[in-house]
């Protein structure tokens, strides 16, 4: 929940850009975890582990094992950058800028 403000910052930075921020949400207790979102202007779309929580199957699958877990994915699927733990959003805006470049000098 500790990075909604700067997730919320980049949804607005990059609202006209070829930009989609997705949130994949590990909280056991689906009901507050939506509660708390709304209060805190989650406005992107949001996934809920299950209530299995951090072992659930997106975690799994993704080999999640550290909270907040960042993936830069291109237009193609490509995994081009990923952050782990409290520092996850170090140089992402920067990341998520030079990959906005690259697909439309590519276009």
């Amino acid at each position: 929940m500790r990075t909604i403000p700067h997730e919320r910052s980049l949804v607005k930075k990059f609202e006209n850009e070829p930009f989609a921020l997705l949130g994949v949400n590990s909280d056991k207790d689906k009901a507050l975890y939506f509660e708390r979102a709304a209060k805190m202007g989650v406005t992107w779309r949001s996934f809920w582990c299950g209530e299995r929580g951090g072992a659930g199957p997106i975690p799994s699958q993704w080999r999640i094992h550290t909270w907040p877990t960042l993936y830069l994915i291109d237009q193609d699927g490509v995994i081009r950058q990923r952050w782990m733990g409290t520092h996850s959003d170090d140089n992402l805006d920067g990341a998520i800028e030079a990959l906005i470049e690259e697909m439309e000098r590519g276009k």
